[in-house]
């Protein structure tokens, strides 16, 4: 029974592995398609699909994958996507931006209101929550392509305004209008990064503690369930003692 039980496990965790990274390939599929739609089909000429395409890689999507979702662009079905931003309060009283893109306005609209009411949130009006974050560039290495300071040395010659090194890895903040270049000198530099895009960055965080925190991270799993939803962006900080009660 016990190698039965094991082997369940086994299972049912490689089943929610697949269908993550099947969520992720959908997600990434559905900006490509948008970003080629937008501009050109050919990234050289279209930075936003060559940062989706980049993103694709580095998440081992298939090759076939992402010439699909190009070609798919192409055709009519694609006009009908649209980006929605919703903003937010949830859990403690952070502030959350949430990135759709979504065929039905109304649908999308209804799934993240009733996320937000579910988990102890309420969904607020656009620039209710924006004020608070800053809309800018993010590059994000692994942590093993250098140590801190040589990335933090290379991020000031290629133009970057922060570097954040952790075990995590090393983010790249830079102004929006300069992510592309600042982009490609990295590239020369460590090669392509497993991502580079824009986001939204807290200005400030808020401690999320208490019975606020199972909350929160029931509406983040429920976002992530959520096939419109594309980003969920938060001013949150959650204590290592505070995660560990989430465990026991």
């Amino acid at each position: 029974m016990a190698g039965h039980s094991k082997f369940k496990n086994i299972m049912y965790r490689k089943g929610a592995q697949d269908a993550k990274r099947s969520k992720l390939f959908s997600r990434l599929s559905k900006e490509i398609t948008i970003a080629a739609k937008m501009g050109m089909p050919d990234p050289d000429s279209n930075p936003r699909l060559r940062l989706a395409m980049q993103e694709a890689r580095s998440n081992s999507m298939p090759k076939d994958n992402i010439t699909r979702a190009i070609k798919k662009s192409q055709g009519g079905d694609a006009e009908s996507y649209e980006e929605i931003r919703y903003e937010g309060f949830g859990p403690g009283g952070i502030g959350l931006i949430v990135e759709a893109l979504t065929d039905n306005k109304n649908r999308t609209a209804g799934t993240v209101r009733s996320c937000f009411t579910k988990h102890g949130g309420n969904m607020g009006e656009s620039g209710s929550v924006s004020f608070m974050f800053d809309r800018i560039g993010c590059i994000h290495y692994p942590p093993d392509i250098a140590d801190a300071d040589t990335v933090l040395e290379a991020a000031v010659e290629a133009g970057a305004e922060d570097c954040v090194s952790s075990e995590d890895g090393h983010d790249l903040y830079c102004a929006l209008d300069d992510l592309h270049e600042v982009n490609e000198a990295l590239t020369q530099r460590f090669g392509e990064a497993e991502s580079a895009k824009a986001i939204w960055k807290p200005q400030n965080t808020i401690e999320v503690t208490g019975e606020s925190v199972a909350k929160l991270f029931k509406f983040l799993d429920a976002m992530d369930e959520n096939e419109d939803v594309q980003n969920v962006y938060a001013n949150f900080e959650v204590s290592d003692s505070e995660l560990a009660k989430l465990t026991v």
